[in-house]
């Protein structure tokens, strides 16, 4: 039987029980670092499928390494499985795992046929948005004896090569001073009106940065009752940019917005986060052109980043993951999967909706079944296998030498 149908085959065998997981997790919500039913489901099907599993793994309570096979090339295969505050699943991570889960099942069906180890890297906390379950998982090792790693995210519309900035999150505290709103204010130190201040500067920075750039964020705490000068406003804000290097000259412009409420008002600032930041996506080229044929193949539909779709063209449509540490790390591929959901799009309630139905269903299959073909192109290319492991035995010999 040829390779891919024999993947395929495997797929199919599992193909109810990977629906069934990413509904299970779809129902069942968990934030970063909490993923506790959800970690321990994906590591009971990859038992269940013949994998070794570390749970617990690189100690991280809720990530896993599940492998299989025996072959010269590693890839690894990552899957998310945190969901947002208040709206659960809007950005489908209940199917990136089952997807991944199918990948890694379908490729190591034929693993030691055509090369390959593969692992499944369960990877918590991608909405963190600062020091991430995937940039703690590349500190501690965990991608250190793999080649190539890739995942697949769900989105309105498939995409092999989404544009994914580098991001920085970090939070803001003033601290002021309490006086009866009315009787006293004057011995009031107004901490909201810090915060006032510092997101006008910031709006007015916006005119004077990059059109790829963002800054946005919410206030988190902004005083007890309106007869007491509030005396503490906390907030959580985000800067993207086209890549580190862009991130790092932005960062100190935004500080500067958050330093001018501070010295308006007479409050104190207590800045933090930011030191672990999202890097920007490097998608390999020879992976990417693998996915793109086997998306194809699969009867995936794919659009590029100049796009359009009904509510506007895709060149803004940019968002930013801790898959983007992973490829710097190592060659790595993070397309989308098309959940056909517009005008619903990641992060609002009508998406959280759209992961759980049989369009989703589809794209778990057909995401696992792009994702295992592609370990099995790259396994067989020669030329790109060749790549992939000098690529790894120079960094081998560099780590050594550190």
């Amino acid at each position: 039987m040829d390779v891919k149908e024999a993947a395929r085959e495997r797929l199919e065998q599992h193909r109810e029980g990977l629906v069934a997981l990413s509904h299970r997790i779809h129902a069942h919500p968990e934030l970063g670092w909490q993923e506790e039913k959800a970690s321990a489901w994906v590591a009971d099907a990859l038992v269940e499928a013949g994998f070794t599993v570390r749970r617990a793994a690189h100690d991280l309570p809720t990530a896993l390494v599940a492998r299989a096979g025996s072959g010269p090339l590693h890839i690894a295969i990552c899957a998310e499985y945190d969901c947002l505050p208040e709206i659960g699943h809007a950005c489908g991570h209940n199917i990136i795992a089952a997807m991944g889960v199918g990948a890694a099942i379908a490729a190591a069906r034929v693993a030691d046929d055509v090369g390959l180890t593969v692992s499944l890297i369960g990877t918590p906390a991608e909405e963190a948005g600062n020091d991430g379950g995937k940039i703690k998982l590349v500190d501690r090792g965990a991608f250190d004896d793999v080649h190539a790693a890739m995942m697949v995210h769900p989105a309105p519309v498939d995409m092999a090569e989404p544009p994914i900035l580098a991001a920085a999150l970090f939070e803001i505290e003033y601290i002021g001073k309490e006086a009866h709103a009315s009787a006293f204010p004057e011995r009031g130190i107004n901490a909201a009106d810090a915060m006032v201040i510092a997101q006008t500067a910031i709006g007015l920075l916006r005119q004077h940065i990059r059109h790829t750039e963002r800054i946005h964020g919410i206030v988190t705490h902004g005083g007890a009752a309106p007869n007491i000068i509030p005396a503490r406003t906390t907030a959580k804000y985000m800067a993207r940019a086209e890549s580190l290097e862009k991130l790092q000259s932005l960062i100190p412009r935004v500080h500067r917005c958050f330093e001018a409420g501070a010295i308006a008002t007479g409050a104190t600032l207590h800045l933090a986060g930011g030191d672990k930041p999202y890097a920007e996506m490097r998608h390999d080229p020879d992976l990417l052109a693998l996915y793109r044929r086997n998306a194809l193949a699969v009867g995936r539909r794919l659009v590029d980043a100049q796009g359009r779709m009904s509510s506007g063209d895709l060149s803004r449509a940019a968002g930013s993951t801790d898959m983007g540490n992973v490829s710097l790390k190592v060659p790595s591929i993070h397309p989308m999967i098309g959940l056909d959901s517009l005008p619903a799009v990641n992060h609002q309630p009508e998406f959280t909706a759209h992961c759980a139905t049989p369009v989703a269903d589809r794209a778990v299959y057909d995401g696992a079944l792009a994702m295992a073909w592609t370990t099995i192109d790259a396994a067989l290319n020669g030329e790109l296998c060749a790549r992939l492991l000098r690529r790894e035995a120079g960094a081998s010999q560099a780590r050594r030498d550190r």
